[in-house]
Parts: C-alpha cells; sequence; structure tokens
C-alpha cells in the first residue's frame, strides 16, 4: 500500500471562525389554536424518533486514517478508478479514499452546524406557533448531528474546514432577514442535497461507523425538509413579481453554489493534484454531472412543490447541468 501522509486534525486545519451580521425580528404569537394537522403529526414523531450519538454509535470502531482499506473500486459520486482522464494516478488511489472520505464528512459536519444556526433562527422568526415547535425539536436534531459528526471526526484523526461555496451559502442564509429565505436556503436546498448524499452514502461507504450515523441523521433530515416544504406551500404564489424575482435570484446563486461544492478542490490540493485539472474531471465527467443531477432530484421536486420551479430558475438549473432538459421541460 502507498505511503499515506499523516492526517490534518481540527487544530490544524480549521482555526478561524466566520461572524455573520444579521438584523431580524423576533416574533411572538399569542394564537395558540389552529393548528396544521401535518405538523402536528411530525412534531408528534420528532419527539419520538430522538436518537442519542454517546449511546447509540459504537464509537471505538472508528477507523484509523490511512488504515488499509477494502477493494472497493468506487466511491459516491466520484467514477475516479480506471476511467479516462482520471486526475488520480494509481499509487494515490488509497490515499485519495481516505482524503475523499474526511473532506466529505468534514462537510457535513460544516453543514449541520450551519442548520443548527438557521434553526435556531426559524424558532425566532417563524410567524406561526406550531412551526417554531417543530423546529426546536430541529435545533436537538441539529445539534445531535454536530456532535455526532464532530466526535468521528475527532476520533478519525482527519479534516477539512469548510470549502468556500458552502461558507458563502450558509452567510447568506444565516445573513438574510426573511425567515422564508432561511427555509428555502437551508431546509430545501442545503438539507435536500445533504439527505440524497446521506442516502447514496450509506449505501457505498466503507466504514460501518459512518453508515449508521448517516442513516440516523438521514431520518431526522427526512422530516426538515418536508418540514420546509409545509412551510413554504401556497406563500410564493401570494407575493409580489418582485418579491418571487428575489426568491427565483437566491434559488439560482444557490444552486450555482452548492454545484461548485463538488468540484473538490481541497482534496486535489492536499493530494499534491493539479486543482485545476481536478476541478476540469469532476465538472466535466459524464457520471460526475449524473451525480450532481441525482443529488439535486429532491431540491427540484421541492421546488415545484413551493411554486418556484419557474421557467427562470429551470433554464438556470439547466445551464449548470444540475437537471436534464427533457425532464425538466415535463414538471
Amino acid at each position: 500500500m502507498a505511503q499515506i501522509d499523516a492526517p490534518q486534525a481540527w487544530g490544524k486545519a480549521v482555526a478561524e471562525e466566520m461572524t455573520v451580521q444579521a438584523e431580524v425580528a423576533a416574533r411572538f404569537t399569542w394564537r395558540y389554536d389552529g393548528r396544521d394537522g401535518r405538523l402536528t403529526a411530525m412534531y408528534e414523531k420528532a419527539k419520538s424518533a430522538q436518537w442519542n450519538a454517546s449511546a447509540d454509535i459504537e464509537w471505538a470502531n472508528v477507523p484509523e486514517f490511512g488504515s488499509p482499506l477494502p477493494d472497493q473500486g468506487a466511491l459516491p459520486g466520484v467514477p475516479l478508478r480506471g476511467r479516462a482522464g482520471s486526475p488520480v494516478p494509481a499509487h494515490l488511489w488509497e490515499r485519495f479514499r481516505w482524503e475523499y472520505h474526511a473532506w466529505m464528512t468534514s462537510q457535513f459536519l460544516h453543514g449541520e452546524q450551519g442548520a443548527l444556526l438557521a434553526t435556531s433562527r426559524i424558532v425566532e422568526t417563524v410567524p406561526d406557533l406550531e412551526a417554531k415547535l417543530f423546529a426546536a425539536t430541529q435545533v436537538a436534531d441539529e445539534a445531535r448531528h454536530v456532535e455526532a459528526y464532530a466526535t468521528y471526526l475527532d476520533r478519525l484523526g482527519a479534516a477539512y474546514p469548510i470549502d468556500p461555496p458552502l461558507r458563502t451559502m450558509l452567510a447568506h442564509i444565516i445573513g438574510t432577514d426573511a425567515w422564508d429565505l432561511t427555509f428555502l436556503g437551508m431546509q430545501v436546498i442545503v438539507e435536500g442535497i445533504a439527505l440524497a448524499m446521506f442516502r447514496l452514502g450509506n449505501a457505498t461507504s466503507f466504514d460501518p461507523v459512518i453508515r449508521r450515523i448517516t442513516e440516523l441523521v438521514a431520518r431526522d433530515e427526512s422530516r426538515h425538509v418536508a418540514f420546509g416544504v409545509l412551510a413554504l406551500e401556497g406563500l410564493y404564489p401570494e407575493l409580489t413579481s418582485r418579491e418571487l424575482a428575489e426568491r427565483e435570484e437566491f434559488v439560482k446563486e444557490s444552486a450555482l453554489l452548492m454545484a461548485r461544492r463538488f468540484g473538490m478542490d481541497e482534496v486535489w490540493e492536499r493530494l499534491g493534484v493539479d486543482v485545476a485539472e481536478g476541478v476540469r474531471f469532476t465538472t466535466t465527467d459524464p457520471i460526475m454531472v449524473d451525480f450532481r443531477r441525482l443529488m439535486f432530484t429532491r431540491v427540484t421536486a421541492c421546488l415545484v412543490r413551493v411554486g418556484l420551479f419557474t421557467d427562470s430558475v429551470r433554464a438556470h438549473l439547466e445551464q449548470l447541468s444540475l437537471v436534464r432538459p427533457s425532464s425538466a421541460a415535463h414538471r
């Protein structure tokens, strides 16, 4: 097996913070009746579906970074081994698998912290009580997710900083004063993509511990995405043309940022692979293109349900190769 360099843990890889200034209005409601039956059911399920990151995961089985891996030719959405134009030479394949694993898990962790802050904001700003109650259960969910992924990466001994597109996306979500954009950015777009990644990763990861974590997290995330759709249904048809255009631009910018996340610039840099060549491959390889479309499938379905899969948004997603023109035309 090729020699794998010492991993970068948190102290070396992540030594910064981000402060986002936002001026938002906290909203009280004194109406405690008129509950939405769908949200009530989700709230009851959320209360009974809590799990304990300390007790429900076999932490002693976290693998050592760089240890020999089972012979597995593929990674979720990364068809690099043996493919023409692959930027990863054969002697770096084992190391690449470990770096990709640490990078992807690190981005999950950073996204979960973003969800923790965003959902805390939702509790404060959403107008109706039922949504506040469910959002409070999500705050607990997100805290547990952060705990689980942070513990895993600490035991793994390798980590990556937040990638720039995700950092920018979280700043947009936390910085907005419009509660529906917090829902749209976090519950629909970020968590919609994350849910797809969790489910694919759970089926293909070489590590049973991370499969268990993502299995538990995905159960929670499916409720969160459904919550976002329920909260936004019926809202956008009531907006003015200017307000709707602002939401469309938010979706377009968010889609561009999320698409750029799949370039994996930081992985190529740490491997010593030409970054431009690595990004070119992840951007143009047909299987990678199909992978990104798969990751956006749930996001697209949610946009359709809330009334934001407009002609303008559809054309933008087609341009980014995030939806197929034929399927988009038959929404």
